[in-house]
């Protein structure tokens, strides 16, 4: 089964690995790309400036979203502004608030009114959506990134979250709602579920789609020859000699 061919939402590719990006960039049904300090921070990435430049010409025709790291309002509006120059589709990540928790609405509805297609990011709430959607110019396109994976770390169901998150966009038509920091495969299809238009999911996820559809007999039975392979090339040995040398086992008498 094509698992992409029936999708209704976008597949974005999540990470900072330049090799993984170009090879994902080879598959047409990765309709985007995002990244992070965290995740450039884990890949050994020093340069931020000249990482984001190399991945740019890499990805010349998809959207590929790149985040500011300043903690100051202005500190992040400069840095979003040199960001957005980088190429027509990168996408620049702003942090819902800063460290401080300070929301960064004012920075947002500037950069949108010039024209700054904005990726909001790191945010939970349905009330923090409705706050980004009054932030956002109704005419530009954004992407608004709900971590749905860590909502639901907290025990929190994110489906009918989301679908929360959904209507508290219904006011700006050009904001997609993206569905962060998937756990598993299945989280595709909630993020379809709920309404979604983007997630972005890492390759060790999105290398699953291959398994959508997959009979479950023949996954059972991949497993099971998983297993005795395994303990084959271990070499692992359980002496049974020893086991026909104790006594029967005895019943207590009644």
């Amino acid at each position: 089964m094509n698992a992409e061919s029936g999708l209704k939402l976008k597949l974005f590719a999540d990470g900072a690995n330049l090799a993984e990006m170009r090879a994902m960039y080879k598959n047409p049904a990765i309709a985007g790309f995002t990244t992070n300090p965290t995740l450039m921070r884990k890949a050994g990435i020093t340069d931020y400036a000249a990482f984001a430049r190399e991945v740019v010409a890499a990805i010349p025709d998809r959207p590929v979203s790149f985040e500011v790291f300043a903690d100051d309002l202005d500190g992040m509006e400069a840095q979003a502004r040199i960001i957005a120059a980088w190429g027509p589709h990168v996408n620049v990540k702003i942090p819902v608030t800063n460290t401080q928790g300070v929301f960064t609405g004012p920075i947002i509805h500037r950069l949108s009114s010039d024209g700054i297609v904005l990726n909001i990011t790191a945010i939970m709430t349905v009330e923090q959506v409705a706050q980004v959607a009054e932030a956002l110019a109704v005419q530009t396109p954004s992407i608004v990134s709900v971590f749905a994976g860590r909502v639901a770390d907290t025990g929190i169901d994110p489906i009918p979250h989301m679908k929360a998150c959904r209507a508290a966009l219904h006011g700006r038509p050009k904001a997609e709602l993206l569905w962060a920091s998937p756990r598993e495969l299945l989280n595709i299809f909630h993020a379809e579920e709920a309404g979604c238009d983007i997630i972005t999911a890492t390759s060790d996820i999105l290398a699953k789609l291959a398994l959508v559809g997959k009979n479950l007999d023949d996954y059972s039975l991949e497993t099971v020859q998983m297993f005795h392979r395994d303990a084959a090339a271990s070499g692992f040995e359980i002496s049974t000699a020893a086991i026909a040398e104790q006594p029967a086992h005895q019943s207590d008498p009644a």
